[in-house]
């Protein structure tokens, strides 16, 4: 899908008319228009200047995104709210002389308010002075006039179409009457001349523009908030990456790293690219990309992406993929699309707004010739046919839809959820399966102490101490959970030293001369003997889906600290409630089936499918 950006449109009309238009060209098979993100999405093989060409033919700009700035950049710049600030300036100038133009208009006529002496009778200066404020208002809000009357040249009248010409009816009407006036005032008429001053609605003109300007600034902030969440995504992608070139460090832009590139990430940094693990390693947290909270440990072989964080441990990697081609990218370019695409129900709305402008100036006009047939004034009738046009003007079917579309994409990407098109997000109404990740949806996704238990002849609370001593230098995240525990029991770490991380296995240290070691039974069992019970005991804790920590000092076995990532308090309501609603509830995880099934059998699920890698997961959705 190629993607351009579109100006000139204002309303769900323009879109359709843009859509309609490069539809018609040869080679293309598919074009979906986003007037939210001012954007369009087009498949098949027609050129660029074709397509170009097409809209602004229209009576619209476009222009191919630029090659040259990465996914990332593109969608960020869509998405920018450069709107609201300046629809907030128009509506704060307008509102200001809308307000001096009520005062004489309605507060001095129907209300009596005071006003300067030289006023008080000169009523042809009255209506100079409320032409004068008119005309301004009508030149602050220029746009609605420029975008309706262009769109018209076209035979494609928007709803812009619709305010230029309640607001300019009213205007002429009301210059009419003035010009009338004087004529009135020469003669002596002074009945006449009060009879035109209420047929002035220069207030009215003004006050079409101000009310629409209101609701175009609530709907471009209501834009702009939804694409929040979208926005906090792309901030994820670093912008500058440490590459060794001759041995030395330098920072350069993201752009300028190329794929054999040897790059270095220190502890806290984000990685800026996809790679291999060359040297170096300890804990990578892919929370960003996979939700899995508790960090991945990495060696030299593993594969590291872009945007997930190194949180210890100094990473020495090779590029492998960069640009448009990291995993972060590929699912920035699919929110981007998603934006330019419509659900099956916003296209049905936009074929109704393209005739609908067009019915409501013909149901003005009717309405104008009616009340002139009734035998009303010229005045009363324009009056009547002006409310039709003004209140047709902010169709909610052509914004509701694609407000929703983006509200609902939004929120889905605040809650880590992400639609591939619009036609995905209503698809989601109909779902009768649920695959659910475990790590950080089912469970919290921070690792807590759930279980202490000390060897014979160990007090807990030595087995706590012994164990923040060790764990006190080590950044796991396993670590922090035990420090958190020790902490809750107001207990203070002692110093050890000779701090040793062995990645995958656990840490060794010294603390008053005594050799502490921590870690999985595999590494615990080379450091000391583990009774048959004891490993029971650990087994029965790995069947309830915990991770149990082995503790030895001086190659005596201290006891074990079980440490899990614990259910979240409402996954089995949340479960229970998809359940409700007739959906089946799959739990699809990259943990061992032990854990899976322990987690799975907590939260109420259907079914539950383990050690799954990320690149297979798609192949079980299938």
């Amino acid at each position: 899908m190629k993607q351009y950006d579109v100006t000139g449109m204002s309303c769900a009309a323009c879109s359709a008319r843009v859509e309609k238009a490069v539809s018609q060209v040869p080679g293309v098979t598919s074009c979906s228009v986003s007037l939210l993100t001012n954007s369009m999405g087009v498949e098949g093989t027609a050129s660029p200047e074709a397509i170009v060409k097409a809209v602004e033919e229209a009576g619209y700009g476009a222009a191919e995104k630029g090659a040259a700035k990465p996914p990332a950049a593109q969608a960020e710049e869509a998405l920018q709210d450069h709107e609201t600030p300046a629809l907030k300036r128009r509506l704060l100038w307008s509102v200001g002389f809308l307000a001096v133009l009520m005062y004489f208009s309605m507060g001095h006529m129907m209300w009596g308010w005071p006003v300067p002496a030289f006023f008080a009778e000169n009523h042809v200066a009255m209506g100079l002075l409320q032409l004068l404020l008119a005309a301004i208002v009508m030149v602050i809000n220029q746009k609605f006039f420029i975008s309706g009357y262009k769109s018209l040249w076209h035979r494609a009248p928007n709803m812009d179409t619709l305010v230029a010409l309640g607001s300019t009816a009213a205007f002429v009407y009301s210059t009419y009457a003035l010009f009338a006036m004087t004529g009135a005032q020469l003669r002596g008429d002074h009945e006449a001349v009060m009879a035109y001053m209420m047929d002035f609605y220069f207030e009215a003109a003004a006050m079409i523009l101000t009310l629409i300007t209101v609701g175009k600034m609530l709907e471009a902030r209501s834009k702009g908030k939804t694409t929040d969440a979208l926005k906090s995504l792309m901030k994820l992608a670093p912008k500058t990456a440490t590459v060794l070139r001759d041995g030395q460090e330098t920072e350069v832009s993201i752009e300028q790293v190329q794929p054999g590139d040897l790059f270095v990430v220190r502890p806290g940094e984000n990685i800026p690219v996809d790679g291999v693990v060359v040297e170096g390693g300890r804990a990578v947290n892919e929370a960003a990309l996979t939700g899995e909270s508790i960090p991945v440990d990495k060696e030299p072989g593993s594969t590291v992406s872009a945007a997930t964080l190194n949180q210890s441990g100094f990473l020495t990697c090779r590029a492998t993929r960069v640009g448009e081609d990291t995993t972060l990218a590929q699912i920035i370019q699919m929110v981007s699309d998603a934006a330019a695409t419509k659900a099956p129900i916003a296209k049905v709305a936009d074929k109704v707004s393209g005739v609908f402008v067009p019915a409501v100036i013909a149901i003005a006009a009717v309405t104008f010739v009616v009340w002139l047939v009734l035998g009303q004034t010229v005045g009363y009738a324009l009056a009547r046919g002006i409310s039709v046009l003004v209140i047709s003007c902010p169709c909610a079917l052509g914004l509701a839809t694609p407000v929703a579309i983006m509200v609902g994409n939004g929120m889905g990407a605040k809650h880590g959820i992400l639609f591939k098109t619009a036609v995905s997000l209503e698809e989601t109404g109909k779902v009768e399966i649920v695959a659910l990740d475990k790590t950080g949806t089912i469970t919290s996704g921070t690792p807590r102490v759930t279980d202490v238990l000390p060897a014979e002849g160990v007090s807990e609370a030595a087995l706590l101490e012994l164990a923040s001593a060790l764990e006190r230098k080590s950044e796991h995240p396993l670590a922090r959970a035990i420090m958190e525990k020790g902490e809750e029991r107001n207990m203070k770490a002692d110093e050890v030293t000779q701090f040793q991380a062995l990645p995958g296995n656990g840490v060794t240290a010294e603390l008053n001369g005594a050799k502490l070691s921590t870690g999985n039974l595999k590494f615990i069992k080379t450091q000391t003997e583990v009774p048959a019970a004891i490993q029971t005991q650990a087994e029965q804790l790995a069947e309830q889906g915990k991770t149990p920590l082995f503790f030895c000092q001086d190659k005596e076995l201290v006891g074990i600290i079980a440490v899990a990532d614990v259910i979240k308090a409402d996954s089995p309501q949340a479960v229970r409630e998809m359940q409700n609603m007739g959906i089946r509830v799959v739990m699809l995880t990259g943990d061992n089936e032990r854990t899976a099934r322990a987690i799975g059998r907590q939260a109420g699920v259907d079914e539950v499918v383990a050690g799954v890698l990320p690149d297979g997961k798609e192949q079980v959705i299938r």
